[in-house]
This record gives structure tokens, C-alpha cells and sequence, in this order.
């Protein structure tokens, strides 16, 4: 095994462990809360994780392989943000009570925990899809976070729930979004794909 695929597998280890941690913290804040918001934060830290397991199984592997396994990414990542986006519907008919101080805590941390997931992916300057996979997801992560961030302060100021639901809502379309761009990324030509193994 090269120094530069033991280097990825050692970082993307690493930021699924911190996504897995960030995910069960999110999921217990975003129950206490009542926050569409944080739950969705929380399921996409988890399905984050799943995707760097998946960006694990690619790592050195035959370029087919990885344009497969970003497809799985693609596809995990726009199933997630449909579900978000269903949560956050169920939640304007059925109702919340969001807690905004809440919401800034969990959100500063985090922003925090993303940010360094993201600088420890750019770090390994890969042109694999998969890995650049790996990237959309924590880019997306860092700006969700200041969503709530903010949402949550509306949430106090106004003591109204819809800043919540509309941020739980941005969350689901930035991961369509995301699901796309990677989406775009592995149907690139075979032959540049060949090239990268």
C-alpha cells in the first residue's frame, strides 16, 4: 500500500469517526430541542460517515469502482435530503417548539468539527472522485451549520418555529444539490475516470 492511499484511509477514518460522534450528539440535541434543524444536521453527519466507509472501500481500488461507489454517494445523499425535507414537513403540520439556544450551541460545535473535517479532506489534494465526494459533504456540513447558527437566533428573538423549519428545509435541498454535483463528477468521461487509477 502507497504512503498516499494509507494517508487517505488513515484521514477518512478519522472524519468518520468525527462524523459518527457529531451525529449522535446532533441526533440527542435535535430530539431535546425539537429542532427539525439539528435533526437534520445530525442525519447528515451519519450519512456522511456512511459515504467516507464508502470512500474507504474505493480508496485504491479500479476507477470503475470508485465512479460506483460515488454513485452510491450520490444516491445516499438525495434519499437523505428527501427525508429532511419530509421531517420538516411533518413538523409544520404537526408542530414544534424549537429551542434556539440549543440550536447556537450545537451548531457552533459543530461548524467547528466540520471545518476541520474539511481541512484534513482538502489536505489531501486528490482529484478522486470519491474523495471530492468526500469534500461536497463536509463543505455542506460547514454550511448548514451556520444555518442553524442563525436560525436559532431567530428562533429567540422572534420565539417563533419557522426559522427552524426553513433552515431544516435548506438543508435538504443543499444535499440534493450536493447529490447532484457528485453525481455530475462520476458520469465524467470512462476515460478520464481510467485515467485517475
Amino acid at each position: 500500500m502507497s504512503d498516499t492511499v494509507s494517508n487517505q484511509r488513515s484521514t477518512l477514518w478519522l472524519v468518520l469517526a468525527l462524523n459518527l460522534a457529531l451525529a449522535a450528539g446532533l441526533a440527542v440535541a435535535g430530539v431535546s430541542a425539537d429542532s427539525s434543524a439539528l435533526t437534520a444536521n445530525a442525519l447528515d453527519n451519519a450519512s456522511d460517515a456512511v459515504v467516507y466507509g464508502i470512500s474507504l472501500f474505493a480508496i485504491g481500488r479500479a476507477p470503475i469502482w470508485k465512479q460506483r461507489a460515488a454513485h452510491w454517494s450520490a444516491a445516499l445523499l438525495l434519499i437523505f435530503g428527501l427525508g429532511v425535507a419530509a421531517d420538516a414537513l411533518r413538523r409544520f403540520i404537526t408542530g414544534s417548539e424549537p429551542v434556539g439556544v440549543t440550536m447556537m450551541v450545537m451548531a457552533a460545535i459543530a461548524a467547528v468539527v466540520n471545518l476541520a473535517c474539511l481541512f484534513l479532506l482538502r489536505r489531501l489534494n486528490s482529484d478522486d472522485v470519491n474523495l471530492e465526494a468526500a469534500e461536497t459533504f463536509s463543505f455542506n456540513d460547514f454550511a448548514s451549520n451556520g444555518g442553524v447558527l442563525i436560525a436559532g437566533g431567530l428562533v429567540m428573538w422572534l420565539d417563533e418555529r419557522w426559522p427552524d423549519l426553513l433552515v431544516g428545509v435548506a438543508v435538504a435541498l443543499i444535499a440534493v444539490k450536493g447529490s447532484m454535483d457528485i453525481w455530475r463528477s462520476a458520469k465524467r468521461d470512462p476515460a478520464d475516470v481510467r485515467a485517475e487509477g
